[in-house]
């Protein structure tokens, strides 16, 4: 089909806002160039008009479980694909399928069927695997399931390692379990990101593990030791730490909204890298699930003991997120876009709007309404909404 060139947008780069900007894209897929309205049309060219919408990079989640009745532990090509078609509706481009903890079979086939379809769901593009779990401390396990959790070995995370293919980019785990901290340096040297997750770590500890290979904290404030005036935990670790990068569940339900305003006073936009921990349920009317309840889009395991993921899109986590905040769009949107690329290593092809990335962009109303998803330069998703 050759070239196509956008116009009329208001594009969203890495440095500036470009009113009336244009944008050109490969025939494979790729940002050739962007510019103003000097950027001239190359000859033989498809010419799409934004009418003014707004142009800005696709939304990365690293760490979503399903969405709209699908889940990655389901270990089929038809659950990867449905999420990744729930997700795109609600501007994710790129996602890592994460895992829940399970008995090791279910977790090794999830890696399996996980790796063999990278880069071909018809949505957002399935762009490699977050390990969360096994290796959690009973105490911070929030909804993962107890009888599961254990401690981790060098030979079973080598196993592991070896079923995903190469695509194991992010792993959550417990740094203080024993065998923890060298769990912690045999996946950062394998090339994995390492966060802090699931955790009753101490300060000090954390100071250790950082220095071994930690650089994330998973969903922050959840799930881990909290920030007292005497032990500032694992919490208080990831708003002093300069090396640790804190994901961040923005529904108002997770984190209240003054501590998410909290954190990104603290962390800057950053080091805060947006998240929907999305499960299965997510965007199924309220009602019982299996082993949880959803309801007014707060997911909580039957009893009521506690959060159970979340029903959240990253669209409206960056809604929340400006409303929280008051920061404007420019601000916020690295953490959902550049810091999440460069968390797992996906910076060199995603996470902005330059040229020889792909072309994974969203168009959007100016009240931050899709209008349509684009992968590699090709539409996965369209609002029907006919301009901004």
């Amino acid at each position: 089909m050759g070239e196509t060139i956008w116009v009329n947008a208001t594009l969203y780069t890495e440095h500036r806002v470009i009113e009336n900007g244009r944008m050109i894209v490969t025939e494979s897929g790729t940002i050739r160039a962007l510019g103003d309205e000097l950027l001239p049309i190359p000859a033989h060219a498809r010419v799409c008009d934004c009418r003014g919408a707004l142009l800005v990079p696709g939304f990365i989640d690293v760490h979503v479980h399903g969405g709209n009745g699908f889940g990655m532990m389901e270990g089929t090509h038809e659950a990867l694909d449905g999420m990744s078609r729930y997700h795109a509706r609600h501007g994710t481009t790129a996602f890592l399928a994460t895992t829940s903890t399970a008995d090791m079979e279910t977790i090794k086939q999830a890696l399996r069927n996980a790796a063999s379809h990278v880069g071909l769901t018809a949505g957002a593009e399935l762009a490699g695997i977050h390990l969360e779990g096994p290796y959690l401390d009973v105490k911070r396990r929030g909804a993962q399931s107890e009888a599961f959790l254990k401690l981790p070995s060098g030979s079973e995370i080598d196993e592991l390692l070896e079923v995903a293919g190469g695509h194991l980019r992010l792993v959550t785990l417990a740094p203080e379990i024993e065998g923890g901290l060298q769990a912690v340096k045999q996946f950062a040297e394998r090339g994995v990101t390492v966060s802090a997750g699931h955790s009753d770590a101490t300060f000090a500890l954390m100071k250790e593990a950082v220095s071994l290979g930690v650089s994330h904290t998973t969903h922050h404030f959840n799930g881990m030791s909290p920030m007292h005036h005497r032990e500032p935990g694992l919490a208080g670790a990831g708003l002093l730490m300069d090396k640790l990068t804190t994901e961040l569940i923005c529904d108002g339900i997770h984190v209240h909204p003054a501590v998410v305003k909290l954190l990104f006073e603290m962390k800057g936009p950053g080091n805060v890298c947006m998240i929907t921990d999305a499960v299965s349920p997510a965007g199924l009317p309220d009602g019982a699930y299996g082993s949880v309840v959803v309801r007014a889009g707060e997911v909580m395991l039957k009893d009521g003991s506690t959060l159970a993921g979340s029903s959240l899109t990253m669209l409206q986590a960056l809604k929340n997120a400006i409303k929280f905040t008051g920061y404007p769009l420019e601000k916020l949107l690295p953490s959902m876009t550049s810091v999440p690329a460069r968390q797992v290593r996906l910076d060199k092809v995603k996470g902005s709007l330059s040229p020889g990335k792909h072309a994974d962009f969203l168009l959007l109303t100016r009240e931050l309404e899709l209008i349509s998803t684009y992968v590699r330069g090709g539409e996965v998703y369209y609002a029907g909404l006919d301009e901004a």
